[in-house]
């Protein structure tokens, strides 16, 4: 059923030589007493959960999928021992604050440890992936009370979290939202509403189940400023902050899906169950954007995942399978045929593959490092810069990433050829489980319309700006050395390119709101492959530095940086025209013309 096999050496190359992690430690007072080879040593002990104990039940846990019955959901076979195992060996706690029994290492460690866990097993890791999610939103917005209560057993991972918005009639929408909060005398309010495609909103893994859920309370405004953000536990803690009575929350259904079996996809009915303000209130889709900001970077991860382990196994196909004689004569003669690796088109969807994900993987990780910096940097003017690069970059992580995926994905079936389009060989279900990433949490045009409207047109390009001055650094650094001439002239002209389209887009914007809708899908696609490049362009400088130790890990680094530039960086040449054709093509057509 495959193959999967931690990428250790590309994760050290990332976090060490190209983030040069350890220096950027010393100015976070949190982490300064962190070092590599600890590091090291905890990606590699969870590569090692990941490969011996979650992909062996990836195959199986598609193929039984989740079952409900009366309320209860039940997870494929294996599925609970493993949750157990990774709580016993304190995975959950990884980057919790020490405070509620946390480990307190790094998002960036948290980010490469999910790396594997969703290239691994996909559907298992959002079980915990949502609950560290649930934990960051109390963290940030939780009363005292509500972390005392919930943080040290979502650390733990006895008790897990979900994140309750979409409703039967309303998705990205929350405004239209009905699900009513009645207030109590005791402080406690009374929950009725109906939640669905809720991830793990109900199953067998842990004992509790805290569901962080939006609603409005009575004369709340209309809209989205009449959203608050409640605490609504499977079971209510009791006075020892144990598992108490059984609250008004049940699982209605569970939906039958394309891919992702193995998690439940569930209908939850909240009826008068008793809930706890978490936030302000009416400023609950603030508080709640906490936990959707961490999701779509976990939904990344997800796409950077299910990339990789769709490259390795291509890979291994593509050595193995015999199909044809190389165009230039045979490269095997001592078999009947040549493996398929030698063929062109072969090479292009692998090296495609190997592009997206190792330039993913640079983005990904540096993205986590600076959500550390925003944190905890001891300087607050790099708190601020890192705070405002991550809202530009998130939905970019979030589109980019699993756009890549989809893409990458579908290439591996091709390259397994027909044994891709059935079961047993497995590349189908990457396929399957990676097309929900451009779904939820907001569609990809969602992201792009975040990016686009909100991140860069609303503050006049001054976050791009941030961003394009790291850029123009490592230009006018680079551009100078004959050796780099084929990374830094193309960036520097997609880096041009860029500033002219967004200013052609906002002044069309001024008197038509929908070239912004028009344009923002491409505009992303741009911008995203103008921090690709940027991420190849510094790893090549390091591989051609390094090219004299003769380490074939830099000459297919250098390699595949060359390919990037020559073939999948050419794509931004049509996504810039298709931005600038604007809206009348979309537009003009009458609706009742379709």
């Amino acid at each position: 059923m495959g193959q999967y096999t931690a990428p250790l050496r590309d994760m050290q190359f990332v976090l060490h030589e190209l983030l040069d992690v350890q220096a950027e430690l010393a100015h976070l007072p949190t982490h300064a007493g962190l070092d590599t080879d600890t590091i090291d040593q905890v990606l590699a002990e969870a590569g090692k959960f990941c490969e011996e104990v979650l992909f062996p039940l990836n195959h199986s846990g598609d193929q039984q999928g989740c079952h409900y019955s009366d309320g209860v959901v039940t997870t494929p076979v294996g599925f609970k021992a493993a949750y157990q195992n990774y709580i016993k060996a304190g995975w959950p706690a990884l980057a919790c604050d020490p405070e509620h029994g946390g480990q307190g290492l790094p998002m960036f460690v948290n980010n490469a440890l999910y790396e594997m866990l969703n290239a691994a097993n996909q559907a298992w890791t959002m079980y915990p992936g949502l609950s560290h999610g649930a934990y960051e939103c109390l963290h940030a917005h939780g009363t005292p009370e509500q972390k005392k209560n919930y943080l040290p057993k979502l650390a733990e991972g006895v008790w897990t979290g979900t994140m309750c918005l979409t409703e039967p009639h309303c998705g990205t929408d929350l405004g239209l939202l009905y699900t009513k909060a009645d207030p109590q005398v005791d402080g406690s309010y009374r929950i009725s509403g109906t939640k669905i495609f809720i991830s793990s909103g109900e199953h067998d893994l842990a004992e509790n189940i805290i569901h962080l859920v939006l609603a409005r309370l009575p004369g709340a405004p209309a809209g989205t400023k009449g959203i608050s953000l409640f605490v609504v536990p499977k079971f209510v803690p009791d006075a020892n902050g144990e598992v108490g009575e059984r609250n008004g929350v049940s699982c209605a259904s569970i939906e039958h899906k394309m891919g992702i079996h193995a998690n439940a996809t569930c209908v939850i009915n909240f009826d008068n169950a008793r809930g706890w303000l978490a936030g302000e209130p009416h400023k609950g889709l603030n508080a709640m954007f906490v936990m959707m900001n961490a999701a779509r970077l976990g939904i990344g991860m997800q796409g950077l995942g299910l990339t990789e382990v769709a490259y390795q196994n291509s890979l291994a196909y593509a050595r193995q399978r015999l199909q044809m004689r190389a165009l230039n004569g045979p490269k095997a003669p001592d078999k009947p045929a040549d493996p398929i690796i030698v063929h062109p088109d072969v090479r292009r969807m692998l090296l495609t593959q190997k592009a997206y994900v190792e330039g993913g993987r640079a983005f990904a990780y540096w993205t986590a490092l600076l959500i550390d910096k925003e944190r905890s940097h001891h300087n607050k003017a790099v708190r601020t810069e890192s705070a405002e690069l991550v809202a530009l970059l998130t939905p970019i992580v979030k589109a980019f990433l699993t756009d890549n995926a989809c893409e990458a994905t579908n290439l591996g079936m091709q390259i397994f050829g027909g044994h891709g389009y059935i079961s047993e060989w497995g590349s189908e279900q990457y396929v399957r489980d990676a097309r929900i990433g451009t779904i939820y949490e907001g569609t990809n045009t969602i992201q792009s319309l975040d990016l686009l409207g909100r991140k860069v047109l609303a503050d006049m390009g001054a976050k791009l700006k941030k961003f394009g001055a790291l850029v123009q650094d490592f230009i006018e650094q680079e551009g100078v050395k004959p050796e780099m001439q084929e990374f830094v002239n193309p960036l520097a002209e997609l880096g041009d390119k860029v500033q002219k389209l967004t200013m052609e887009i906002g002044m069309k914007a001024i008197t038509d709101r929908d070239e912004i809708g028009a344009a923002a899908t491409p505009y992303l696609r741009v911008v995203g492959h103008l921090i690709f490049a940027y991420f190849w362009a510094r790893s090549a400088r390091i591989a051609l530095d390094k090219q004299a130790t003769g380490d074939p890990f830099y000459q297919a680094k250098l390699a595949t940086a060359r390919f990037y530039f020559a073939k999948l960086l050419p794509e931004t040449a049509w996504q810039i025209r298709s931005a600038r054709a604007g809206a009348k093509s979309l537009m003009e057509l009458d609706e009742a013309w379709f």
